[in-house]
């Protein structure tokens, strides 16, 4: 899932340590450690820019190491685990993201209407299926809510995914007002007693200007308890402006990162983390309906190093 990443934080690793122990002479067993001493530091933004890692993520973990090491008197037999120990704890502050009680909010807003959004190919509908296995597992019921009468075949995708897990799917014909799906699809659940409706909608992107007018309009007339963006991880880091678009335009409560079982880079979870400070929820790492992963940033530590 992160074996990119993994080799070129490793290789980072190697690389930091060995050239802070070639600068304490092998006749002494501490030094103190100067700026110029650290200067080889730069070279860490070009092995992590390839792994799709933001800038301002490998602008922390420079300073990290410089703030831990710099001025310092340091023991030649340290050197790694000091450079192991800023590592570990600058991706555990970088992974660190606000919470969010998926449970607790359904449990508040029954039936609660969680809303999926995304760009063309996200991985929204894929996504929703999973959320209503996991859910399940939790004891929450769920229906569907096939809003995007957009894409061609998209609610025949939604229904078989449906058929697969047992779960009834509301639907009006392609053209209609996703609006009035989901709407629809909420007075189904209010009646039938269901937990959660989880309403698939359009991909689309901030040049289709009708398809957000209409997403606008669905938040406007159901009020989501919950709006979950569901971003390619694959993408790089064009998901933080994928996240300013629909923040932007309807406020993303919290995110799924998809398909990071085939984004062997793995470092848009860094930059997701870091940079757009929402809530993420889980991790999509496999095409079945289990390999929904909750967000764990200790579990994502020890995969990453």
């Amino acid at each position: 899932m992160f074996n990119i990443l993994k080799k070129k934080f490793n290789k980072v690793f190697k690389s930091t340590s060995d050239k802070i122990t070639k600068t304490i002479p092998k006749k002494i067993t501490e030094k103190q450690i100067s700026e110029k001493d650290l200067q080889f530091l730069e070279e860490i933004e070009f092995e992590l820019l390839q792994a799709d890692v933001a800038y301002e993520v490998i602008e922390k973990i420079k300073q990290d190491l410089k703030k831990n090491l710099a001025g310092k008197k340091v023991k030649r037999s340290r050197v790694k685990k000091i450079v192991e120990d800023t590592f570990k704890n600058s991706l555990k502050e970088i992974l660190e993201t606000p919470k969010l009680d998926i449970k607790q909010i359904i449990k508040k807003n029954r039936p609660c209407l969680i809303l999926l959004l995304g760009f063309n190919g996200s991985g929204k509908t894929t996504s929703l299926a999973k959320m209503s296995k996991y859910l399940k597992k939790k004891g929450f019921s769920s229906v569907f809510a096939a809003a995007d009468t957009f894409r061609a075949a998209s609610i025949e995708q939604l229904e078989e995914h449906a058929k697969k897990l047992n779960v009834k799917v509301i639907k009006h014909n392609y053209g209609a007002d996703s609006a009035a799906v989901i709407f629809d699809a909420k007075k189904h659940a209010e009646n039938r007693k269901i937990d959660v409706v989880l309403a698939d909608t359009a991909g689309r992107s901030h040049a289709n200007a009708n398809l957000m007018d209409e997403l606008k309009k669905i938040c406007r007339v159901n009020k989501p308890d919950l709006k979950i963006l569901v971003l390619d991880s694959m993408t790089g880091n064009d998901i933080i402006s994928q996240c300013e678009t629909f923040d932007k335009a309807v406020g993303v409560d919290a995110v799924i990162l998809s398909k990071l079982d085939v984004s062997d880079k793995g470092g848009a979870v860094l930059s997701a983390a870091y940079v757009l400070k929402k809530p993420i929820l889980f991790l999509g790492t496999g095409q079945e309906y289990k390999d929904l992963l909750e967000y764990d940033k200790d579990i994502i530590v020890k995969k990453m190093i």
